[in-house]
């Protein structure tokens, strides 16, 4: 995600493109600069699958969501993605804040060595805080985005399983592909503006000694809208579209034959 959360973080006109950025970052430096960051681990989402189970349990004594319960409603898909999202979110903030810290300083003189370092640079600074920065805004991206993820993925799979009669593992294997080809574009097109500010406040500066100029996330929206215009809430979504339908398209892949796998 460098590209994006370079052109996210710049000021207007610092890139007149996604190519001139790219351009920019190979020749200053090196290819192995767009892989800064990527070594932070993300957990999974197990509260998904938890709470789908719950979901599940609960049609079944009503009597609905099919003869296993397992058609949940869109309300219900809303809901188990905003508590996935949301408990990711605890730990995505962090770990985020440190890959675009990361990601978007110089190569020739970096700030921080690596995550460990910039985890400890930050801490003891900043205080344990300072590593959650922009934490509010992820959690709205989180709990939005996951929401949307979840329920676009679903309600198309559930539309081919009612359409054709078949059960889930019965879906063709590109399905998921597609479909999550489609919740990844939903996604974007929900969360991009709200990333954004996410990625401002989270490579601002931790006071206004250090170069902040943010104080808090609405301050960001307020000034960004006010200076740079409303193209600077959508500026680096292209290289996002790019890579969007190739990442969730394996990523639901990989979920639905793990599925399969485990409840063979």
């Amino acid at each position: 995600m460098t590209l994006p959360q370079r052109m996210q973080t710049s000021a207007k006109g610092t890139y007149n493109g996604m190519l001139h950025c790219a351009g920019g970052i190979l020749k200053n430096e090196g290819p192995l600069a767009f892989y800064k960051g990527t070594l932070t681990p993300l957990l999974g989402n197990w509260l998904l699958e938890y709470a789908k189970r719950v979901f599940t349990a609960q049609n079944l004594a009503r009597g609905e969501g099919g003869e296993e319960g397992k058609m949940l409603g869109g309300g219900q898909l809303v809901i188990a993605g905003v508590a996935a999202g949301l408990a990711n979110g605890i730990v995505s903030g962090p770990v985020e804040h440190i890959r675009i810290r990361l990601q978007t300083q110089s190569n020739t003189n970096p700030t921080y060595k690596g995550p460990f370092n910039a985890m400890k640079k930050i801490a003891s600074e900043h205080g344990i805080a300072g590593l959650f920065k922009g934490q509010c805004v992820t959690f709205l991206r989180e709990a939005t985005g996951y929401g949307v993820y979840f329920l676009v993925y679903e309600k198309l799979v559930q539309r081919e399983m009612t359409q054709k009669g078949i059960r889930r593992d019965q879906i063709s294997p590109m399905n998921p592909i597609l479909y999550g080809a489609a919740a990844g574009y939903a996604l974007w097109a929900v969360i991009y503006p709200i990333d954004m500010i996410k990625s401002r406040m989270q490579t601002d500066g931790f006071t206004p000694s250090t170069g902040q100029k943010y104080a808090s996330a609405r301050d960001c929206v307020r000034k960004v809208w006010r200076t740079e215009g409303i193209s600077a809430f959508t500026r680096g979504l292209g290289p996002t579209l790019i890579r969007s339908p190739f990442a969730n398209g394996a990523t639901f892949l990989g979920f639905e034959m793990a599925s399969r796998i485990l409840y063979s």
